[in-house]
């Protein structure tokens, strides 16, 4: 089985809804990290302080297929072809994985099973 890193951004607000967008499309777990979006252009806000935007980083580790499935999802859920949306998301093959939940791969071998 092919795996593929997935890696969404999303505004914090948005956090709690891309978990349960990314699960509903077949995604298991995933790692969130949280950070700061700086665009090129400074947002300048009251007393000319600079606004920066909180963002959540979310690393998911899913078969090829379900990945583009999880990818679409929050794709049309969060509108990520807007470039005024602060959010992406990208994927990139993995060649070597280790550590995954063992009930996780056989939920995914059980897919695969089902697609044949």
């Amino acid at each position: 089985m092919k795996f593929t890193a997935l890696i969404a951004v999303v505004q914090d607000k948005d956090e709690e809804r891309a978990i349960e967008v990314a699960k509903e499309a077949g995604a298991g777990g995933v790692t969130i990290t949280h950070g700061r979006n700086i665009g090129l252009k400074e947002k300048k806000v009251f007393f000319g302080l600079t606004l920066e935007e909180n963002v959540s980083v979310m690393f998911f580790i899913l078969p090829r297929r379900t990945s583009l499935k999880v990818m679409k999802a929050l794709r049309s859920n969060f509108d990520l072809d807007n470039p005024e949306s602060p959010g992406m998301a990208f994927t990139f093959p993995l060649a070597h994985v280790t550590g995954l939940d063992k009930s996780e791969l056989h939920k995914f071998e059980q897919e695969v099973r089902n697609m044949l």
